[in-house]
């Protein structure tokens, strides 16, 4: 049974992930949250291809920052990208489904610190990510419960 703590972080996700029509519209799923950390998912698609047929570094980018806003919001406190960096490590094409595991490494005060990790089915990495978050004080539920 989940803890109170991990039971505030799936709330948050849901509320959030309800109101983001771009992840939604990219197919991007978010599939485990607890304090600190989520995972999300997403299958590359044909359009999401580049000039050289790989998928475009934007759309893997998105998928970790997906992850990094899921990991940065399970505190019912409102927070949102500072600052963000990625390395790509491997190429991905149409059809590779890939994993972002974002893992929250500081957090103090109104700023965070988290990195991601892309990773394709079979566990090559394909990406690594740190986010910087910076949170705006409010709640993100508008009522407990």
């Amino acid at each position: 049974m989940p803890d109170d703590a991990t039971s505030l972080a799936v709330r948050c996700a849901e509320v959030m992930y309800g109101n983001d029509a771009a992840s939604q519209a990219l197919g991007i799923t978010v599939d485990a949250v607890a304090p600190g950390t989520a995972r999300a998912r997403m299958a590359v698609r044909d359009d999401m291809l580049n000039g050289h047929g790989i998928c475009h570094g934007g759309y893997v980018f998105t998928l970790a920052d997906t992850a990094f806003a899921f990991a940065c919001n399970t505190y019912d406190d409102v927070t949102v990208a500072a600052g963000a960096d990625v390395t790509f490590l491997a190429p991905v094409t149409a059809g590779t489904t890939l994993s972002a595991t974002a893992t929250e490494r500081a957090r103090r005060g109104r700023s965070g610190l988290y990195d991601v990790t892309v990773t394709t089915e079979g566990g090559d990495v394909v990406a690594e990510f740190r986010g910087r978050s910076r949170s705006l004080g409010r709640p993100l539920l508008d009522a407990p419960g």
